[in-house]
């Protein structure tokens, strides 16, 4: 489930070798005067990750602007501080009776690696411990988003001094996390200390199906999810689609061209961005 939800601060795990010819799927949203193209991402990717079709070269050349879900500090102080702030618990059981009995062994690994007493960890929200795992199980398989889409696309833009925006804040980003009930949390957590082999696994097939452009695939395995809860669905995606949907629907007002990437999740299924954004009226297409 991290695999398929984690934002871009979040980051993802990733092990899947590049395919011959990558082709992942992207939108245009249009009208007379103003191009959007849409483009959904995967967070984190091995290196030397070959994704940059000619379509997606085309848009990323003529668009003036980029934004994603959330712009991070390239001061990566700024994101820790607000972690802990938010993450910070009071009155919370240690974090082994967070999870099963079968899981502990797992956990105590992950903690071990951080280099943090477990007290630390013991003293944070199970949606904050799992963001701090999750950093050092990607570190486990050698995987970092350095080589992620994001990152790539802010290097390209600001490299031809365009700018480049978020539709929320850190701070906001982090907040859907920390506004999720203890239940939801603590599923956070446990999926957190799945083996490296199982997270290898869904990830290759995640990727595989982005890498075709298969929008059907990506939102099958959303909803094939059984720890996708209709409380998660509503939190972190359809809530947050729908807000990007006004801010898009807004912004098509403006002449000109731009670039949006968020998580390829937020573009497929019914709840999608693509869906709402039809809903409103909008033209949205395949472009690729």
């Amino acid at each position: 489930m991290r695999l398929r939800l984690l934002a871009p601060l979040l980051l993802l795990l990733a092990a899947a070798p590049a395919p011959h010819k990558a082709h992942p799927a992207l939108w245009r949203l249009s009208d007379a005067d103003t191009t959007i193209w849409l483009f959904g991402t995967i967070h984190a990717l091995p290196a030397g990750y070959s994704w940059r079709d000619p379509s997606i070269e085309t848009a990323m050349e003529h668009a003036d602007a980029l934004t994603l879900e959330t712009v991070i500090d390239q001061d990566p102080g700024k994101l820790a501080t607000i972690l802990y702030t938010l993450g910070k618990g009071d009155g919370l059981p240690p974090l082994a009776d967070r999870v099963p009995v079968a899981k502990r062994a797992r956990l105590a690994q992950l903690i071990k690696a951080t280099g943090l007493p477990p007290t630390a960890l013991d003293g944070m929200k199970s949606w904050a411990a799992a963001v701090v795992l999750t950093g050092v199980a990607m570190q486990e398989i050698g995987v970092g988003a350095q080589d992620g889409v994001e990152t790539q696309l802010t290097s390209f833009f600001r490299g031809k001094s365009e700018p480049v925006d978020g539709f929320e804040t850190p701070e906001q980003q982090l907040g859907f996390f920390n506004a999720l009930p203890q239940a939801a949390q603590d599923s956070f957590l446990i999926a957190t200390l799945d083996s490296p082999a199982k997270a290898k696994a869904e990830f290759a097939e995640m990727v595989g199906a982005w890498s075709k452009g298969d929008v059907k695939a990506i939102a099958r395995a959303f909803a094939d999810d059984p720890e996708f809860t209709p409380a998660l669905r509503e939190i972190l995606v359809r809530h947050r689609n729908a807000a990007w949907a006004a801010a898009l629907q807004q912004r098509m007002a403006r002449p000109g061209t731009s670039f949006v990437a968020v998580g390829a999740g937020h573009l497929a299924g019914p709840d999608s961005l693509i869906e709402m954004l039809r809903a409103k009226g909008l033209k949205v297409e395949r472009a690729d």
